[in-house]
């Protein structure tokens, strides 16, 4: 092992810098839009299953 430290060691030129910023964008991106699909999801299955209920209670009082 060198005595190399880790801030050395990670020492980025400005091109790998940017080219990690536009990755990390992207992820941050692609994250947004997954938790965004998983809520619309949530919010559909909820809608049925309201639907549903109301369906039986009303079904329920004839």
């Amino acid at each position: 092992m060198s005595n190399e430290t880790v801030a050395e060691r990670e020492k980025l030129t400005r091109d790998q810098r940017k080219a990690r910023d536009a990755e990390r964008r992207q992820d941050a991106v692609r994250a947004m839009r997954e938790h965004e699909l998983a809520q619309e999801a949530i919010y559909d299955n909820m809608k049925r299953l309201r639907a549903e209920r109301l369906a039986r209670e009303a079904q329920a009082k004839k």
